[in-house]
């Protein structure tokens, strides 16, 4: 019986034996390199700089490395020198087992560009194991009668070493009768058979002990010995014999526990206890042993467990036969182990690169191995992944792959990919096996901001709070990270004169605009300024948005009083004669309203008179008319107080105070100067100059209406100037104010306003606007204000 240590070292032999088998079609482009078993870790092996005819840097850069069959890393590549070094002490036995050439396959691998190397290692044997019989004492049973130069098979001694380092002979010691010859078996293994020199005599010696010695082919040599012990047993001269000395058969990797292997069959001329015959397994190694069982009285061999062809192929064994004499004979059975596709494809990931940049084509994104341990078509593989993905498969050296890009990925399109790599092999039936990555793509700063809208309208009502929120605006980024993350800010204004960075300030984090100071609607309706929204990647992008603030008005303004003047230096009378009809033309108040719409809408309103019922007002033009025929009862002084009103919430006012005189004699309402004969085109005007300055002032942009009220009233009396106003010559306290302050524009608009005509029912009449040379700006606001006039003034 084989010892438990000789049999685990058998079964490493036969397994290793295996994998370099499968591995003996591969090529070499390194190499080979060759090292001594039991050499120290970090061993010099090679410079495989120099072999590849590459700079230290280069490996370096290159990314290059050793990838090892197995799971263990037997060797190192130390990039600082290019040197290939041993990582682990090799055991040529452990590694190769009884091969006589132990080679390691291993591969260089280049990451960057993506280079492959096969390379081998050859690991030479040392004498370092001795021979050893697996039986201390071997007994055999050999007839009296047996003939000069029978041969009697005796148990072979084993070497874990190979070639010359394993058994190269035996000997016996001294003896008369046997001498010992050494064979070569199939397998390469030479045993020994025990050869009769002299005839046997039972009763002169009916037992023989001697002593045999396996001897290997080191230097120096080892040796190992076994006992033998002879017993001359009486006479039984046919031994038996097999019908076939060699038995071949095939049988499937996938066969039952049970199948039969096949039959074995001897004969014996002997008869009675001499031609009993038993069969039985001759020397099996532990595997064999494990595999194969022989039914004693049958001879019929079956499966003990199922063979695998990926583990062990074939399987050689001796039967041997012994009749109840002792006489044996032996055949050998050669079992062959069929394939079947019973594995599936293996993938190795060798490199994987994820996340991967977008806008970069041809990026090699995986590098990865494919193997079948199965033989012919079963070990025939196809490698795909799923259509319709950016990505191609390219087969590279031996086995590998290479999974790139085939064109430039978008992020934004599609941030993570699932790759599933299918390898089906071309067996019947075929199998396959899936290897699922997944790879990320990483943001490249490919996207400008984009606002939600091109352009944005803000309703700001004016006299706001400072530091108010008036709006926001909003840009999205569909990048990631730092590159989808918005600033916001404020572009210079295309006009210089706009003062962009008192009126509105900008959150830069989320794009709230707010107010900084109170807006003015008289001193600035609307304005515009473009926003910026930059991404912060790497180099920023930007986009713009235009922003327009609309001003609306609020009723901040009372109405003002242009006519007739109450602030001069003495009261206007308007004179009246009593033999004017009902509706005669008094007066007319003037007013305007420095705000706008319905906030600039006035009407007029008589609140107090000295003779009630005598006169009345339009509410709507502020016409001042007499309501009724005169007569000599009526006073002949008359004060009247009347309300001007606009149109806002709450309402603002004024009061306008009215002098009237009513005079005898006056046929028409105004007289013609002396003068006037003289210059006819000048006869007959009332004419009252109306200067309105509109000032804007940078820190508040107020709108401001500033009068300045010159009425020249000349009427002419046949008998003397019954009665009379006089306007101040100079400028009017309160209407005619420095608001220019420092760096603004003051500009000032200019109005002539004449009532001509003779009878009491003219009106005013023929505005006539004065205005100075300005720079170009929006004329809006001057639209809206003469329309505010020849509503309220009544003028054509």
């Amino acid at each position: 019986m084989e010892s438990g240590w000789m049999r685990n070292r058998r079964q490493r032999q036969v397994l290793i034996c295996f994998i370099l088998l499968s591995m003996s079609g591969v090529g070499a482009d390194l190499g080979p390199y060759s090292v001594v078993e039991e050499t120290e870790r970090g061993f010099f092996v090679a410079n495989l700089g120099k072999d590849l005819g590459l700079e230290l840097t280069e490996m370096s850069r290159r990314g290059a490395r050793i990838i090892s069959q197995g799971q263990k890393e037997h060797l190192q590549l130390k990039l600082q020198t290019g040197d290939l070094l041993i990582n682990e002490k090799l055991d040529r036995e452990e590694l190769c087992g009884s091969m006589e050439t132990c080679v390691l396959h291993f591969q260089v691998l280049m990451e960057n560009p993506l280079e492959i190397f096969q390379a081998e290692l050859r690991v030479k044997d040392i004498n370092d194991h001795s021979p050893v019989f697996s039986e201390r004492e071997m007994i055999l049973k050999i007839p009296e009668n047996s003939p000069l130069g029978m041969a009697f098979p005796l148990n072979n001694a084993l070497d874990l070493d190979v070639g010359r380092n394993n058994v190269q002979n035996y000997k016996i010691s001294p003896n008369p009768h046997f001498q010992v010859l050494t064979y070569n078996r199939s397998d390469g293994r030479k045993y020994p058979e025990l050869v009769l020199d002299k005839e046997l005599d039972r009763e002169e010696e009916p037992e023989i002990a001697l002593t045999l010695t396996a001897q290997d082919g080191g230097s120096p040599p080892r040796s190992g010995t076994a006992q033998v012990r002879i017993e001359v047993v009486d006479i039984n001269d046919n031994a038996p014999e097999f019908e076939q000395l060699l038995y071949k058969v095939h049988i499937p990797e996938n066969s039952n526990v049970g199948s039969l292997v096949a039959t074995v069959s001897a004969s014996d001329l002997d008869s009675g206890v001499n031609g009993r015959l038993v069969y039985s397994l001759f020397q099996p190694s532990e595997d064999t042993s494990k595999t194969l069982e022989v039914n004693p009285m049958t001879g019929k061999i079956r499966l003990r467990k199922q063979v695998d062809f990926e583990t062990v192929q074939s399987y050689e064994v001796d039967i041997k036969v012994t009749d109840g004499g002792g006489l044996s004979g032996k055949c050998t059975l050669y079992l062959q182990v069929v394939d079947v596709n019973d594995n599936a494809p293996e993938v190795t990931m060798s490199a994987l690169t994820s996340p991967i940049p977008e806008n970069s084509p041809e990026i090699v994104v995986a590098v990865f191995s494919v193997s079948d341990p199965d033989s012919g078509d079963n070990g025939k593989t196809i490698c795909s992944i799923q259509d319709g993905l950016p990505f191609l498969l390219k087969p590279s050296v031996k086995n590998f792959y290479t999974l790139v890009t085939k064109r430039a990925l978008d992020r934004e399109e599609r941030a993570q990919y699932n790759i599933t790599i299918t390898v089906t092999d071309m067996g019947t039936p075929p199998l396959k096996t899936q290897h699922n990555i997944t790879l990320l793509v990483s943001d490249v700063n490919d996207n400008a901001p984009t606002f939600t809208q091109t352009s944005y309208t803000l309703s700001v009502r004016e006299n706001n709070s400072p530091a108010l929120h008036i709006g926001s605006v909003s840009a999205t980024d569909s990048d990631a990270g730092a590159n989808a993350q918005v600033t916001y800010s404020l572009l210079p204004p295309r006009d210089p004169g706009l003062p962009l960075d008192s009126l509105v300030s900008i959150n830069a984090d989320n794009g709230q605009l707010f107010a900084l100071r109170a807006l003015d609607y008289e001193a600035l309706q609307a304005f515009e300024f473009l926003v910026g929204a930059t991404d912060r990647g790497s180099p920023a992008l930007s986009s713009q948005a235009r922003v327009r603030v609309q001003v609306l008005d609020a009723n901040d303004n009372s109405p003002f009083v242009l006519y007739p003047l109450q602030n001069g230096s003495a009261p206007c009378t308007e004179l009246v004669p009593r033999a004017a009809e009902p509706g005669y033309l008094v007066s007319k108040v003037v007013a305007v309203d420095g705000d706008s719409g319905q906030n600039a809408w006035l009407s007029f309103q008589l609140l107090k008179a000295t003779e009630p019922g005598l006169f009345g007002v339009w509410a709507h033009n502020g016409e001042v008319r007499t309501a009724r025929l005169l007569s000599e009862r009526d006073a002949a002084k008359h004060r009247l107080l009347l309300l001007v009103k606009d149109n806002g919430e709450p309402p603002l006012s004024a009061s306008v105070t009215l002098h009237v005189l009513l005079v005898d004699g006056f046929s028409q309402p105004y007289l013609p100067l002396p003068e006037a004969a003289a210059e006819p085109a000048r006869a007959d005007p009332l004419t009252v100059y109306l200067v309105v300055a509109l000032a804007s002032v940078s820190s508040l942009f107020l709108f401001s209406v500033l009068a300045f009220i010159a009425v020249r009233l000349c009427r002419r009396s046949r008998a003397g100037l019954v009665g009379g106003c006089s306007v101040p010559e100079a400028h009017f306290p309160g209407h005619l104010v420095d608001v220019s302050g420092t760096g603004t524009l003051s500009q000032s608009y200019q109005y002539e306003i004449c009532l001509t005509g003779g009878s009491g029912s003219n009106d005013f009449k023929s505005l006539k606007p004065i205005i100075p040379n300005f720079p170009p700006q929006d004329t809006s606001g001057e639209i809206e204000e003469n329309a505010i006039l020849r509503n309220n003034f009544g003028f054509n």
